[in-house]
């Protein structure tokens, strides 16, 4: 007998956990990367803060797609490339206009442009769009397999894995 903690709900609600852990895993390096090279760009140019911030936005985004592509959704559809480029990139710009126009309101609407109150403000832009890249990538452009083609995917896999130690399987019964 089952406990009340292992039916569908329980399953998908570990699974959407897991999926929002690698997620923050790789967009806590993207935080990283994009704040550095803001930092770096910001004290080491004369540009403006958010050119500086747009910058440093990009590069973190072709960080975030090697890890969300190879790491975070690595088991979603891999058929489709071009359209996932092009819709990665398109939500993407949406997070950076989002992002960087919390930093610009607040550095060109507000006056607050202080190496500290760049780095908040760049931070909270950052939060806001997050939520947004989450709910666009995981809806939009790493699509789910399937579930026929995930569980033929996965059977090839532990085929391939273990050729000696099949398990039996209720097709290959009888």
């Amino acid at each position: 007998m089952s406990g009340r903690g292992d039916g569908p709900l329980r399953k998908r609600i570990d699974l959407l956990a897991r999926e929002f852990a690698k997620f923050g895993a790789v967009g806590g390096l993207g935080l990283l990367v994009d704040l550095g090279v803001f930092n770096l760009v910001r004290h080491t140019t004369d540009l403006p803060v958010v050119r500086a911030s747009i910058i440093a936005t990009v590069v973190a985004i072709g960080f975030n797609y090697l890890g969300f592509r190879y790491f975070t959704y690595n088991d979603r559809d891999k058929t489709r490339r071009t359209k996932e480029m092009s819709l990665f990139l398109l939500f993407s710009a949406v997070g950076l206009v989002i992002q960087n126009g919390v930093l610009y309101a607040a550095t060109y609407g507000f006056g607050w442009d202080t190496p500290l109150q760049s780095n908040a403000f760049k931070f909270l832009g950052i939060g806001i769009a997050t939520l947004f890249r989450f709910w666009s990538y995981r809806t939009w452009v790493f699509r789910a397999l399937p579930a026929r083609e995930a569980v033929q995917t996965a059977e090839s896999f532990l085929d391939q894995a273990a050729p000696q130690a099949q398990p039996l399987r209720a097709d290959r019964a009888a």
